[in-house]
């Protein structure tokens, strides 16, 4: 009888080990491929963002900005990943991608989906809102095949021109939760191309469900745009979001650098979280 029980203590102990197994999330702005970045241009720089991804082995991350060529490049030497995502462009493969990385070897994808920043989200290409390009968001349903726990996860970028768009963007993005994520805990990553005194912020972390946590502390100033130079300043406008019942463990803004400029203008932003048994 004794060992019966100890048996059945050790296998709760080891359901709640699982049950709390933490997810490491990253956003990561990864500055498209462009000819005026001269010695940063992309392929001057491709191995570094490989590199600090496997260094910090995210087990799910949201790239901004990147071009179909990238996106090639990151599933090719980032194979521990599979990816969603559409080209914002015609939603196959022209213009940048908010893909959505993850680890098949820990998650079960059971759906996912884009949708366009504008009126007409479901319209390939659509802008709205005097936006400068056309703005994507990205979203997943994934299930953790340990836990069998299902959550929801978006990544996006907003416009960089119109602060318009930037306030409908957030406020399409709250609408469309409340509908595709339904009542599954949500994490959101991306570049918001605002800072946390602009409205669009002030949107995202509104009372209207389901309510966002901005998962970076209230006590630091870390800013995550800096342009490619550890010279300049930073401004924070990339950001993890998540709802209840998730709990940050963890989160930190990563400065990875060569002593003269990081392996893009933005800097990642990494965050640990656990969905409580």
């Amino acid at each position: 009888m004794g060992r019966i029980l100890l048996t059945a203590l050790i296998l709760i102990a080891l359901d709640t080990t699982a049950q709390v197994k933490s997810i490491k999330v990253m956003t990561y702005n990864i500055r498209l491929d462009h000819p005026v970045d001269s010695i940063n241009q992309w392929p001057k720089r491709d191995h570094k963002v490989y590199a600090l991804i496997k260094k910090y082995d995210p087990d799910i991350f949201g790239v901004q900005e990147a071009l179909h060529h990238q996106m090639e490049g990151l599933n090719k030497n980032l194979s521990a990943y599979d990816f969603v995502g559409v080209g914002r462009d015609d939603g196959r493969t022209k213009g940048e991608y908010s893909a959505i990385f993850f680890k098949p070897s820990r998650f079960r994808l059971l759906d996912q989906n884009t949708f366009w920043l504008s009126e007409t989200p479901d319209v390939p290409g659509s802008k709205s809102w005097n936006t400068a390009f056309t703005r994507v968001a990205t979203w997943a349903k994934l299930e953790d095949k340990k836990t069998k726990k299902v959550f929801f996860i978006l990544n996006t970028h907003f416009d960089h021109i119109s602060l318009e768009a930037r306030r409908a963007s957030a406020q399409l993005i709250k609408a469309k939760l409340s509908v595709l994520a339904g009542d599954l805990p949500v994490l959101i990553t991306g570049d918001f191309n605002c800072e946390p005194t602009e409205a669009p912020y002030r949107v995202m972390t509104s009372d209207d469900m389901p309510k966002l946590t901005d998962a970076h502390p209230q006590e630091s100033a870390q800013g995550t745009f800096c342009t490619f130079s550890v010279n300049n300043p930073c401004r924070r406008i990339d950001y993890l979001f998540y709802s209840s019942p998730w709990k940050k463990t963890d989160y930190t803004i990563i400065t990875d650098n060569n002593g003269q400029y990081y392996p893009s203008d933005h800097l990642p932003v990494l965050g640990e979280f656990i969905l409580p048994k």
